[in-house]
């Protein structure tokens, strides 16, 4: 891709953001993304069809930077491996401006329902794989932890960080593993 179009998109996702931590979603116009971005409202619509597309890429865009920060130096991921929970937690920590504007704003679910999504389907397979009592609904002990999760990792954005990236990691970690969801996995640490 032409490094100027890249270069006026990244502009203008860096005005969306700015103007996401500023204010709600739906107050936010074309103009005040254009005027902020320094480019005319054309090349606003000229590179997304309305706000709305703006805000699904710029979901996109920060949810795979999080999901391939995460993964193995071979590419491919270990959901709740210990270094996988580390290097999310330090990721978010080192970018916490951005998820911390994606996860606040009231007008935009969106990107903690995706989260909720990736986490619900790579749980299920983690589940399968471990020791956890087979007696109890899989699908109760799904939701229980992956809003668990999510609720961790929101809250832990939200309160601006109030524990190192390491200790928390260590302790959902340590909380996992006291729930048996991790000794017989195949994922290591």
């Amino acid at each position: 891709m032409d490094r100027r179009i890249l270069k006026t998109q990244k502009a203008i996702i860096g005005a969306f953001i700015q103007l996401l931590a500023e204010k709600e979603f739906e107050d936010i116009t074309i103009n005040e993304i254009a005027d902020r971005a320094d480019v005319s409202r054309g090349t606003v619509y000229l590179h997304y069809i309305d706000k709305f597309d703006l805000l699904d890429k710029c979901i996109d865009i920060y949810f795979k930077k999080l999901f391939e920060s995460c993964m193995t130096l071979d590419g491919t991921t270990l959901l709740l491996s210990k270094s996988f929970i580390i290097r999310t937690f330090e990721y978010l920590e080192q970018h916490a401006f951005i998820y911390t504007t994606l996860l606040v704003n009231k007008g935009i679910p969106a990107f903690r329902s995706l989260m909720m999504d990736v986490i619900l389907g790579n749980l299920s397979k983690v589940i399968d794989a471990s020791s956890i009592k087979r007696d109890m609904n899989k699908e109760v002990t799904l939701q229980f932890l992956s809003s668990a999760i999510v609720g961790l990792l929101e809250w832990w954005i939200i309160e601006s960080i109030p524990i190192p990236a390491n200790d928390i990691a260590e302790q959902l970690w340590s909380l996992l593993e006291r729930i048996q969801v991790m000794p017989n996995s195949p994922y290591p640490n």
